[in-house]
């Protein structure tokens, strides 16, 4: 779903778009607004997936938000590469998070996702280490769970080394 540089930045941009205080006029028509109903706590983007950790206010905000975006984002790859029909095999799935260890444990996992992790530019992680976020990201909601940032990049490392122990056991037996 991600063929180039610039797919991936269009992708980001139509966050930037529906989750922007502002509303956003392109070409005569506004775009839909979600920004404080719906906030991306953590996301990372794939060549042919995408991860993303949100929080609703309401029931439907995410059904709303997602349709938004998957539609726009076909719109724009069909244009681009000149095809129709959909561009993703399904419907989002999603799943309810209960608590704040589990909170913490999904934006690791989302972290973890790409193989070169540390480096990876399509990923939510580095505003999680220094920079300063988009407005659209709230890093906070997780960040208040550790004492620092460091504190968060250590949790996630722990869970890359356990997983590497585990794969060598797993590999040894």
């Amino acid at each position: 779903i991600f063929v180039d540089d610039f797919d991936f930045d269009y992708f980001i941009n139509l966050l930037y778009r529906y989750l922007s205080p502002d509303k956003i006029k392109i070409q005569k028509y506004y775009y839909p607004s979600f920004f404080g109903q719906i906030k991306i706590l953590a996301y990372c983007l794939k060549d042919n997936h995408f991860h993303m950790l949100i929080y609703q206010k309401n029931k439907s905000d995410i059904e709303k938000f997602m349709r938004s975006i998957m539609t726009s984002y076909s719109m724009y790859f069909n244009l681009r590469y000149h095809r129709t029909g959909p561009l993703f095999e399904s419907r989002y799935k999603s799943s309810y998070v209960m608590g704040d260890d589990y909170l913490c444990h999904i934006s690791r996992y989302i972290h973890l996702n790409p193989r070169c992790w540390r480096r990876y530019k399509y990923s939510s992680l580095r505003y999680y280490q220094n920079s300063p976020n988009p407005v659209w990201l709230d890093v906070d909601t997780i960040l208040d769970q550790f004492s620092n940032r460091k504190a968060y990049y250590d949790y996630v490392l722990e869970d890359e080394i356990s997983h590497n122990q585990l794969n060598e056991i797993k590999h040894s037996l």
